[in-house]
């Protein structure tokens, strides 16, 4: 039997649609569950007008399909953060009655009942049916048992369905009950069940029209009034926390009462937060992590490298020659495809910080660091977003919506971008793996590896300095505090991770490749044109295009950094993301060489030397200097137009251009000439 959901006259209808809210605490395992149901049929968007993601996906059932929306973590309707907020006011809008879903999935970490079920005592005065998703039911201890019937009933929901994302476990019959949810009219009594009369009747006298009268109405009326210092103490918290103590006390039951003994949670946390061991075994964990993204992306980059040349040739064998066999060559795929050579090492690097942060890892690194970054005058919440930076500035920039001081979030935003991107990846690894030689040092430590760690660290080591600077800068005083709820440790959900890696590594190649391909092709115009009329000329016609003039105006004032025109070249196109650069490289040598086979780009900057002296023009002082230049440089303007979102200001993204590209320039002049007077030319 198939159900139509298409009416939109029934219940909760959204565009003619009915639809199903996702909503859950952080750590519970909601985006999990969301990935399960929804498999590939999902899209990431943005809540109008802000830039918080909005998941969106569609789940298939043997009854039909229903639409998803996967809401941010939080942990009440009363919030504490911009991403609670923006939960807050979107539920509050579906209890105003604009577009409310048919049914709200409530997941809820089995192993702490308490304080999950208060968000859906809060979510059931919105009177929309409710599923509980009891999630991570393989952690439960087996003496603990839950009537799930009993829970249900005694909460007034329409279904408690047990389940595990971890074990794809329970995930059909989750599916059916939301089916039955669509289908069956569940009562819903007129007032809180939590609430007894005398709080109706005090609340519900506060305001008159139909909104305030609901039981939405009726909490957020008593929410108001206690965040305006109207009442003594938060007498909704202690309301719903009673009357959920006392049906937890009716449906669950322990067959034998054990001494409580340290989790193995507990057990890993004195040795992974240690003190002195925390810090030492983290900074080992970034270490192994930038080492294999060397040692394991090698054969897969030479793959790709092979399956591009071999591609080129088969071009330049089925057509003619002349301009667009060039333009697809030379452009196309040598801008191209000299980037897709690193994805296997975006690829790695996404899948560790993935690890990372599904096994509960990042949350203890955040209490790790939240003392030293006090001292700093950032805030124990900046860790997580600041971490995000290595892989992209981008979310980490709008998961400072976190942290609760407007003076601590905007100096973690001012100085995020300084944490090395993944976008930066390909530029380290094309003049490291061109110019520092696969050595051990210290009979440890790979040289290659340890000047990849060094660029990382370099970039936070000054991020933090200037946070100190900035703060004092700033001025304003802050007074928050930093809570955070150490998860336990989970093993990751494979399909999960695989899915983060594969929407990674899609974004690296459809949103970075279009701009690269459009940056390759415009610059292959500027670097071929115009045509040099004396072929006889000792100097290769690139000299004479308009790219070569843009770059040789440019050489005086990169010189000082060891720069030469083609590097300058490169500066100027990475503006717009900063792993153009090794495109706009490979692209003048594929035209200054005219062949008809692509460039090895780094066999190509070893060979390259200057026309006037014959000294290499690319040395392993010049790859140190260009890295620094980039660990620092204002060059993605993706990240500074969310700034300016964030910020609502132009003040605070133009300041950061300035004083990154500042910093980028003394910084490449300080190591380039430095290296000279020591003797490193």
């Amino acid at each position: 039997m198939k159900y139509h959901f298409g009416s939109s006259s029934a219940k909760g209808g959204h565009d003619g649609d009915r639809w199903v809210a996702l909503v859950g605490n952080p750590n519970c395992g909601k985006t999990a569950i969301f990935n399960l149901l929804t498999g590939l049929n999902q899209k990431v968007s943005n809540y109008p007008g802000i830039t918080v993601e909005k998941k969106e996906g569609l789940a298939r059932t043997d009854h039909g399909d229903f639409r998803l929306l996967d809401l941010p973590g939080t942990y009440s309707l009363s919030p504490e953060s911009f991403d609670e907020e923006i939960v807050s006011e979107q539920i509050d809008q579906w209890a105003r009655g604009m577009a409310p879903p048919s049914v709200i999935i409530s997941v809820v970490d089995a192993t702490n009942l308490g304080r999950n079920l208060y968000l859906t005592s809060q979510l059931q005065d919105l009177n929309i049916p409710i599923v509980i998703a009891l999630n991570m039911m393989d952690r439960l201890e087996e003496n603990y048992h839950i009537d799930y019937e009993k829970l249900a009933k005694e909460m007034g929901v329409a279904a408690v369905v047990p389940l595990s994302a971890k074990l794809n476990e329970g995930l059909p019959q989750l599916k059916s009950e939301v089916i039955h949810a669509f289908i069956d009219n569940h009562d819903i009594a007129d007032s809180p069940p939590w609430m007894d009369s005398e709080m109706v009747s005090k609340y519900a006298s506060t305001t008159h029209d139909g909104y305030a009268s609901s039981r939405f109405g009726l909490a957020q009326s008593m929410r108001d009034q206690n965040k305006s210092g109207m009442n003594n103490g938060d007498h909704e918290a202690v309301l719903r926390y009673r009357w959920i103590d006392d049906i937890l006390s009716r449906v669950t039951r322990r067959e034998v009462e054990t001494p409580l003994a340290p989790s193995r949670s507990e057990k890993w946390d004195k040795v992974l937060t240690h003190q002195w061991g925390g810090p030492i075994i983290f900074v080992s964990i970034l270490y192994f992590i930038f080492q294999s993204i060397f040692t394991w992306a090698t054969v897969p980059m030479d793959w790709i490298q092979l399956g591009m040349d071999n591609f080129s040739t088969f071009v330049v064998d089925k057509m003619s020659d002349g301009m667009l066999r060039d333009i697809l060559v030379e452009g196309i795929i040598g801008g191209v495809g000299a980037i897709v050579i690193f994805l296997p090492q975006i690829l790695i690097l996404s899948f560790f910080l993935t690890l990372l942060e599904d096994t509960g890892y990042m949350a203890r690194v955040a209490f790790m660091l939240d003392k030293g970054m006090t001292k700093m005058g950032l805030h124990g919440k900046s860790v997580l977003p600041l971490m995000s930076g290595y892989a992209c500035a981008i979310p980490g920039i709008m998961s400072t919506r976190n942290i609760d001081s407007w003076k601590e979030r905007l100096v973690t935003i001012l100085i995020l971008p300084l944490m090395s991107c993944s976008a930066r990846l390909p530029v380290y690894t094309l003049l490291i793996g061109a110019f520092i030689p696969s050595i051990t040092v210290g009979g440890y430590f790979n040289l290659q590896g340890l000047t990849l760690v060094l660029m990382y660290f370099l970039g936070t080591a000054v991020a933090l300095i200037l946070a100190k600077v900035f703060s004092r800068w700033i001025g304003e005083k802050s007074s928050s505090s930093f809570i955070i709820e150490l998860p336990p440790y989970r093993v990751p959900i494979p399909k999960s991770v695989l899915r983060h890696v594969f929407i990674r590594g899609k974004l690296f190649l459809v949103n970075a490749g279009k701009v690269i391909m459009a940056i390759s092709i415009v610059l292959w115009f500027l670097a071929s044109f115009p045509k040099v009329d004396s072929p006889n000329s000792e100097i290769n016609p690139i000299h004479h295009s308009y790219a070569g003039k843009i770059g040789h105006a440019m050489e005086p004032v990169i010189r000082p950094l060891g720069f030469d025109w083609k590097i300058g070249i490169g500066l100027l196109t990475s503006f717009a993301a900063r792993e153009v650069m090794v495109s706009t490289m490979a692209t003048i040598y594929n035209v200054e060489d005219a062949g008809e086979e692509t460039v090895n780009l780094k066999e190509a900057m070893r060979a390259d030397v200057h026309p006037e002296t014959g000294a290499p023009t690319y040395t392993p002082l010049v790859a140190l200097a260009l890295m620094v230049f980039y660990v620092f440089a204002a060059q993605c303007m993706a990240t500074f137009a969310i700034v300016r979102q964030e910020t609502n200001s132009w003040k605070w993204p133009m300041f950061m251009v300035v004083y990154m590209t500042a910093l980028a320039y003394f910084g490449a002049m300080a190591v380039y000439q430095g290296g000279k007077l020591l003797g490193y030319s």
